[in-house]
């Protein structure tokens, strides 16, 4: 169709550029005149395709079309006007003259909020719902028949920016050219809008953006929320005008802490609290308010009202002198209004809209690629000499980090006081659920609720997919030097080492592992594997290629590693820290950003690591954790269009309807750690007294939670006796109680559903006619505690032969002597293929049985001795793909080749 496209912005520019890939013919753009000598990016993009641009300052005079621009507009010969951002009054000569007519973006779902403030009051209202329409112009206002309709949901803490940014912009393009497409079709509908729920509301102005305190705490944040950033919810605090940005609703707790401020109307004074200023609604409910404008242009965090303007200027050196008069002329070129840039030049006072904004950040990116500015930065630094001060700062690494806000729970414990974070994190901060959802985290040991924890919803999952998203593309981490990503990452594991005796208390409250073990091995182990990979971090390397020459002409090919982006990792309740470093480890190494999902029951290390490392100062986005169930978490990560990797660990069930999920959404890379049935065969030339010392650790090993456990014991039948004799003998003296006594060897199960299966299991095996010699029961005590198991007389068919207990259960049985292929026959007859182990002191036998044994690691006279430096996964139904060692990095890496003609 022939076009017309009536608009200005950037929201027109991208509808004119879709409506031209889409094949349509624009024999027109009607736009706003220059401002300050600059045109609108509707225009400029025009311009650049050759399309005629009019730029008319208005199109009627006291109501009356003015005939030369009708005749202008008439002679492109449009069939259709496309109006998708459209401020001046467009005359019924000119809607009504195409063939097609005249179709409108209006950013509400109408006739809700009809006139020029609609999304404004669709968050002013609170509205669950918000959306688009694009509607037939007819003489009313926002009063024309239906085309087409999409609506969202709307965030509790939502902005005009935000909401306008992750839906009403880039859906909004999308439904003005499907509008489009279904005039094209024929197939456009005109639906009357109803009478009922119609509503005009006033255009908002700073003049009636004036706060009124009399409301609830929700009513006032929906108020500030509703005019964030224009025009802007105001209040007279001090004897001047203050308006006030960056609103959400917290928990009372939240103003524990910090100084009164005085606001003249308010139920009670606002507290300025290291969070912000913390507000009062007449219900007695809060609010955070982030961030304050003063009159004069300045805006400030409102965490430093009282110490705004406190600190000392930087004396700036000759290269930075030199940095700061190549910035004063860009200064010069945005504000060409302005003679000379000074000093005390305010951006803001002197002209500069949002788009100068933009073009400032990205002018200084190109100038000083060490300074990383975000657009807030440039509001509340508006004069040349605040703007120039804070990049020196910048630039010098002294610029005040952001204060992480951790809203902990407390406990003292094990001779120490821990403080357990116990939010989502999200984009470098602890927030609370959507809908403040939560659930209660339980203590294995005697089965009491340690805390409350957020429970992660769909719009979680997305908000930190988008931030991780935004940090991988947009970001810092996306464009750091590996090297420097190296450091951040020692930095961590150092953070780590300093809170590791914190850490493994944790885990021993919230998983029951033994407090020994988890020093050791669950955070011990997630230290170093954070250290090895941090040295990886710019050893990455692609190769070289000869390839045949297009003569006469020669090529160059050569292949480079690149991070593949938003990684989403899932993680098993067994070790829960470990698990995470093994796949966070190598995938942030990689480059990518990642949102991890810990196993519901056990969420509290996770969150934790979340704190340390933006201490550690990985930047916003980059890692995000989300306590959740894996029927919403999960299923969303695994569904999710801008997730490209997914590292799971878990049940072979799951696995699968994982890599289903993946491949259906959008076909993402994805690495799978399932389930085991571990043969481990010990012949009779064994050193005994090892092999029982080792076959217990291989069965009883972190209370028998452990991937790789020897699900299955074989044992030559000549010490098969002996060999019993002496683990019940060993089981015997092991205490089990208290993970956090120094003395216990075997804590409780990691949770109740864990220990009924365990029970159910066992019964299994007695039903069966398997020999259970002891154990098989729960100790008799509080907390979810299961004696150590031994089965003997087992045989093949049996359930407990086949399927993983993943508790402390030994199932031992017999081979006869000299039958090697037949006992290696046995052990690989399984679906899974994770571990395996073989006990012997013959070499050449040790040897044989290793390369015979179908499994990912092959243990020979030892067993569950993993090395960070040693990759780790299995094959069959245990999964595919590595973790630790270099081949883990592969997990988090794609391939790119490159060819060049010279």
């Amino acid at each position: 169709m022939k076009i017309a496209v009536i608009g200005q912005s950037l929201f027109g520019q991208e509808v004119y550029k879709e409506l031209r890939k889409d094949g349509h013919i624009i024999v027109g753009v009607f736009t706003i005149p220059d401002k300050d000598g600059k045109a609108d990016p509707l225009a400029t993009e025009a311009e650049k395709d050759g399309v005629a641009v009019f730029k008319f300052p208005r199109w009627r005079v006291k109501g009356q079309a003015i005939a030369e621009v009708v005749a202008q507009y008439e002679a492109c010969g449009a069939e259709l006007n496309v109006l998708p951002f459209c401020s001046q009054f467009i005359p019924m000569e000119v809607i009504d003259r195409p063939r097609h007519g005249s179709v409108i973006y209006h950013p509400s779902l109408l006739p809700r909020h009809r006139g020029a403030s609609a999304i404004n009051w669709t968050l002013i209202h609170g509205d669950k719902k918000g959306g688009f329409t694009v509607f037939w112009a007819d003489d009313g206002l926002d009063t024309g028949p239906i085309l087409l309709q999409r609506e969202c949901d709307v965030e509790r803490d939502d902005t005009v920016n935000t909401i306008y940014k992750r839906f009403l912009f880039p859906e909004g393009v999308k439904g003005t050219v499907d509008a489009v497409r279904l005039i094209a079709e024929g197939k456009a509908p005109r639906i009357s809008q109803p009478l009922e729920g119609a509503t005009y509301e006033c255009i908002q102005k700073k003049d009636n953006a004036k706060i009124d305190w009399n409301r609830s705490a929700e009513d006032l944040h929906n108020w500030i929320r509703g005019n964030d950033k224009v025009p802007g919810a105001w209040a007279e605090v001090d004897g001047q005008k203050v308006t006030f940005y960056g609103s959400t609703l917290v928990d009372a707790g939240s103003a524990a802490h910090g100084r009164p401020l005085e606001i003249p109307g308010a139920s009670r004074p606002g507290v300025v609290a290291k969070a912000g200023l913390v507000l009062f609604g007449n219900d007695g409910k809060t609010l955070l308010v982030k961030n304050l404008q003063f009159e004069d242009g300045k805006m400030i965090a409102a965490a430093q009202y009282f110490s705004s303007g406190s600190s000392a200027a930087v004396e700036l050196t000759e290269e930075e002198n030199s940095f700061a008069e190549e910035m004063r002329a860009v200064w010069q070129s945005i504000l060409t209004n302005v003679s000379r840039i000074e000093d005390s030049t305010d951006f803001f006072k002197s002209g500069a809209a949002s788009m100068d904004v933009v073009r400032l950040v990205e002018e200084v990116k190109l100038r000083a690629g060490g300074c990383q500015l975000q657009n807030e930065d440039v509001y509340m630094n508006c004069t040349f000499r605040d703007f120039i001060q804070m990049c020196v700062r910048r630039l010098r690494g002294e610029d005040e980090e952001e204060e992480l806000v951790v809203d902990y729970v407390e406990q003292n414990t094990n001779n120490m006081t821990i403080k357990m974070p116990h939010q989502l994190f999200i984009n470098g901060e602890f927030v609370d659920a959507e809908g403040r959802k939560t659930y209660k985290t339980i203590n294995p040991t005697d089965g009491t609720a340690i805390c409350d924890v957020s429970l992660a919803q769909i719009s979680d999952v997305d908000k930190a997919v988008a931030a991780a998203k935004e940090a991988f593309e947009e970001g810092e981490w996306g464009r750091m030097n590996p090297r420097d990503r190296g450091r951040l990452l020692y930095k961590l594991a150092d953070l780590m080492e300093e809170h590791q005796e914190e850490l493994a208390t944790i885990e021993a409250i919230d998983s029951g592992a033994v407090y020994t073990l988890a020093l050791k091995t669950h955070v011990g182990m997630s230290i170093q594997t954070f250290r090895y990979f941090a040295g990886w971090c710019d050893k990455i390397q692609g190769s070289t290629i000869p390839i045949n020459q297009a003569r006469p002409n020669r090529n160059l090919t050569f292949t480079k590693k690149e991070p593949i982006g938003v990684c989403a990792i899932v993680i098993p309740w067994n070790y829960p820290l470990m698990m995470l470093a093994w796949k966070t480890a190598a995938c942030l190494a990689a480059g990518n950003t990642v949102v991890l999902k810990p196993a519901q029951v056990t969420p509290l290390t996770a969150l934790k690591f979340a704190e340390l490392a933006a201490r550690a100062g990985l930047p916003k986005g980059v890692v995000n954790i989300l306590p959740g169930s894996g029927a919403v978490v999960g299923q969303r990560l695994s569904d999710h269009p801008d997730v490209r990797k997914l590292g799971f660990t878990g049940s072979t069930e799951i696995g699968k309807h994982i890599m289903r999920s993946c491949a259906v959404s959008n076909v993402k890379k994805v690495s799978l750690e399932l389930g085991g049935k571990s043969p481990l065969i010990i012949f009779a030339d064994c050193d005994m007294d090892k092999a029982v010392r080792v076959g217990m650790s291989s069965v009883f090993f972190n209370k028998g939670e452990n991937c790789i456990a020897a699900g299955r014991l074989f044992v030559e039948e000549t010490i098969h006796d002996q060999f019993l004799t002496k683990v019940v003998g060993e089981i015997e003296k092991m205490k089990i109680g208290d993970p956090l006594d120094r003395s216990t060897n075997h804590g409780p199960q990691n949770h109740k559903a864990h220990l009924d299966k365990l029970l159910e299991f066992c019964q299994a095996g007695v039903q069966e006619g398997a020999t259970l010699i002891c154990g098989g029961k729960q100790v008799q005590r509080p907390g979810f505690f299961f004696e150590p198991t031994v089965f003997t007389d087992v045989q093949d068919h049996m359930y407990i032969a086949i399927e993983e207990s993943f508790g402390p259960v030994m199932i031992l049985s017999k081979f006869k002597s000299g039958e090697v292929d037949e006992v290696l026959r046995r052990a690989n007859a399984t679906e899974y293929g994770l571990a395996s182990g073989v006990f012997t002191q013959d070499i050449s036998r040790a040897l044989y049985v290793s390369e015979k044994l179908n499994a990912g690691t092959v243990f020979v006279n030892t067993y569950n001795k993993t090395d960070v430096a040693s990759p780790f996964g299995g094959f069959k139904q245990s999964g595919f793909g590595k973790d630790l060692g270099q081949e883990a990095l592969n997990e988090y890496l794609k391939t790119k080749a490159v060819t060049i003609e010279y």
